[in-house]
């Protein structure tokens, strides 16, 4: 009976396939790359599991890494001495791809079609990469700890084999049958070229046969295995060895990205805990970012250059996940269980040294080069925003790295830090002003400017999503408060008309107390209060909340959401000058007077930015209005 099992590989597998064989073909040379960085994982894996269980190392010696080419039969192998894979392992790890970020990258990969090998990696397809230059992959391997080997073979049509195998060591190797096209990957002088590019900065040596020539006569003697990459950590290093072309190349190993970082920073420190940390900002965010708030990877810890976990989780708050690098201590116990070190209290220590250093950096960056920090906020700014709250010990610093547009910004993307609208206050501003909206129209045209803008205050426009909820944290920046401008009484602070303006609003609203009352009468139950606005000085109405009300777009996005959110009435502010509020008073026609005061609070809601309940309705309205006049 035979022992070969045929297994079909998931759908989306299938067409990830499809899409990596027939589009990927420029840099076609990434998949070294990828699968000596998946043998390298491997080897970091067994490092770690025989920290507990010393038998896993067997008797096969230290984990390295050999190409080894055989011109007749047109392969390339990719050995490694790793942790190795059981029959199952095979089966999950190579015939389906568990990342929730695949969908983005087919549709993403799909949509271009320009053959871009950068997407390879960040999705974690990095081994089907090998299919670009082979017409069949094999795949032998044996677990640590286990007699038994297994081969995997795909031509990547769409199914896999399993059977038994023989491995006399531990590991894996994958073994590439060229394309007849791809003759330049049997070369020694081409593979060790894309060593040296790509993978140089490998901790594990990768070796491969020296050409041997055997003399006339004699027989060829036993081939000598050349270390083709440097093999160091390169965190462990002095600054003034490493160039900045090493530093990119260890970057791209460890993150799976083509381009090249944005920044980053080195450091050792010593004295009540010794650890060694290189951390990188990349210039911009994988295709499948958001996914990845639950499920972080990217920082490396080490202890004494043993890889110990992925602990993107345990080094870094979640507003930082962006960072990618490593971490190496020198003090962590080796033999610390995943538990225990999510509440060691020197992983907190490290945890937060490791924060300063990020945050170091960025504020650095914003400093020296606006044009880079910049684009790393259109990168992570909306992640970085969540430190607010997340990081009460940084929120001060973290609030020095916010950028926000103003109504001094021409466009969405004109953006200003709080240090500079500080700066830019006037003598009698006590609050920094800011008004968040769902969205740049809806915040840069909300009539709730109106005043402010006529004063030359600059208000910070915050109109993406995060922002409202941001906010309930940043309550001050430099002793100065924060104030919503759509929530609340307007105070002016001391500006030099504020108490005239004060006087004036009193005088209006006692003159106007008619008119708030027949509004408030005509509209019920659908506003809390009617009032005099100090806002508006154009428009005839708009939307405002108490102090601490969640705001009527972040509302929507809640229950849309499916959350249970409470629902306070808004306060509807007119502006008593205005023709439409002249012609409610003056109006003596009861359904006319609703309809007009039905017209002002729809009006003040599409300002806002809310969809209206009877659009139908309002256009009714106003036709019957217009038709009026």
């Amino acid at each position: 009976m035979s022992q070969v099992e045929t297994h079909a590989f998931q759908a989306e597998t299938r067409e990830v396939l499809k899409l990596v064989i027939h589009s990927l073909y420029s840099h076609k040379e990434i998949f070294l790359r990828e699968l000596i960085s998946n043998a390298s994982d491997a080897c970091d894996k067994l490092r770690f599991e025989a920290v507990t269980d010393a038998r896993l190392l067997g008797g096969d010696g230290d984990p390295a890494i050999e190409l080894v080419v055989d011109a007749e039969a047109r392969t390339l192998e990719i050995r490694d001495t790793g942790i190795g894979m059981s029959r199952q392992e095979l089966i999950e790890h190579l015939g389906t791809i568990a990342r929730s970020g695949t969908r983005a990258f087919m549709a993403q990969l799909s949509e271009a079609q320009k053959g871009d090998a950068q997407l390879i990696g960040q999705f974690g397809v990095g081994f089907y990469s090998a299919f670009i230059v082979a017409d069949r992959v094999d795949v032998v391997s044996r677990r640590a700890g286990s007699d038994e080997a297994w081969r995997w073979s795909s031509d990547g049509s769409g199914e896999f084999t399993v059977e038994p195998a023989e491995r006399a060591q531990r590991g894996s190797s994958v073994i590439l049958h060229l394309k007849p096209e791809e003759d330049e990957f049997l070369q020694a002088w081409t593979l060790k070229s894309l060593v040296r590019r790509y993978s140089d900065h490998i901790a594990f040596p990768i070796r491969m046969a020296k050409p041997v020539e055997a003399k006339e006569g004699e027989e060829a003697a036993a081939p000598e295995l050349e270390t083709l990459n440097e093999a160091k950590a390169l965190w462990t290093l002095p600054k003034s060895e490493i160039k900045d072309e090493d530093y990119q190349a260890f970057y791209k190993h460890i993150s799976h990205d083509f381009a090249d970082a944005l920044a980053w920073t080195h450091n050792r420190v010593e004295g009540n805990q010794n650890f060694t940390s290189l951390l990188f900002v990349p210039e911009r965010a994988p295709f499948d970012f958001q996914f990845d708030r639950d499920q972080r990877k990217g920082l490396k810890l080490y202890v004494k250059r043993v890889f110990i976990m992925d602990a993107s989780e345990q080094m870094l708050p979640s507003y930082l996940r962006f960072v990618r690098g490593v971490v190496d201590s020198d003090d962590l116990p080796l033999n610390v269980s995943r538990e225990l070190l999510q509440n060691n209290r020197q992983i907190e220590k490290l945890k937060s040294a490791v924060s300063r250093r990020v945050l170091d950096l960025l504020d650095r960056l914003a400093r020296e080069d606006g044009a880079k920090y910049l684009k790393f906020w259109n990168a992570f700014g909306s992640v970085l925003k969540e430190g607010v709250s997340e990081d009460t010990a940084n929120a001060e610093r973290i609030a020095k790295l916010l950028r926000f547009a103003s109504t001094k910004s021409a466009k969405s993307d004109e953006l200003h830090a709080l240090e500079d609208y500080v700066a830019r206050m006037p003598a009698g501003q006590k609050a920094i002003y800011y008004l968040t909206a769902d969205g740049w129209a809806a915040a840069s045209n909300s009539p709730q400017l109106e005043a402010l803008k006529a004063r030359g205050i600059e208000v910070l426009l915050m109109h993406e999503r995060i922002d409202e909820w941001m906010s309930g944290y940043l309550r001050e920046f430099d002793g100065r408060p924060m104030k919503n401008i759509a929530k609340g009484e307007l105070d002016l602070g001391d500006l030099p008309d504020a108490e005239e303006a004060k006087k004036q609003h009193e005088e209006a609203s006692k003159a106007a107390a008619p008119l708030l009352e027949g509004l408030k009468s005509a509209l019920g139950e659908r506003v809390r209060e009617v009032r005099v606005s100090q806002r508006l000085t154009e428009s005839p109405s708009c939307l405002v909340l108490e102090e601490y009300d969640m705001a009527l777009h972040l509302q929507r996005m809640m229950r849309a959401a499916g959350h249970d959110v409470p629902t306070p009435k808004p306060i509807l502010e007119i502006n008593p000058q205005h023709a439409l509020l002249k012609r409610f008073e003056g109006e003596s026609d009861g359904e006319r007077r609703e309809e007009l005061a039905l017209v002002l609070f729809e009006q003040a809601q599409l300002a806002e930015g809310a969809p209206l309940e009877d659009p139908a309705g309002f256009i009714r309205r106003v036709n019957r209005l217009l038709l009026a006049a």
